[in-house]
């Protein structure tokens, strides 16, 4: 079981706008997409935008199967991914409304073939559904070079910051 703590196991600093992992939850559900952070191969950080779905405590999303993502998971599979949820920009003052999760967890390549069909599933059901009837022709011709990744969640936390109206 994952616990409500930022990223590294810290605390969330403003616990005014800390939420639970219910919420954090249901941002990494409703976010368009996220951005996935990796050490890369010389050490340097590296932050890349994905689709993602959630299916309980883990987070799916699809990749090519080679590049340097791919290398910083195979090197290092720690990895911490952040999702943005609905944002509003206030228009009579200098600040943002926001609702936020941040997830650290381990990373690893889905090799069997119904779980990598299962997310592919789930992340077309989320971002393409009106065009679900042409699912089964679509993986049958890119699984052998569609790459799935599961992350398993180890922390998370959610945070917000609702305007005054």
């Amino acid at each position: 079981m994952f616990e409500n703590v930022d990223d590294g196991g810290h605390n969330v600093r403003r616990k005014d706008r800390e939420r639970d992992k219910d919420f954090a939850l249901a941002v990494v559900d409703k976010c368009e997409w996220g951005v996935l952070s990796v050490i890369a191969t010389d050490g340097e950080p590296y932050g890349v935008p994905v689709s993602v779905v959630r299916d309980g405590e883990a987070v799916y999303f699809h990749t090519a199967k080679e590049g340097r993502k791919i290398d910083a998971l195979k090197a290092n599979p720690h990895v911490a991914l952040v999702c943005v949820g609905d944002v509003e920009r206030s228009r009579t003052s200098f600040t943002t409304g926001y609702e936020s999760a941040m997830i650290t967890g381990e990373c690893s390549e889905v090799t069997d073939d119904d779980e990598r069909v299962r997310a592919l599933r789930a992340l077309c059901v989320k971002y393409t559904p009106e065009n679900m009837a042409n699912f089964d022709a679509a993986v049958a011709a890119s699984l052998p070079r569609t790459g799935v990744y599961r992350i398993a969640i180890e922390h998370i936390s959610g945070k917000a910051k609702v305007l005054k109206k």
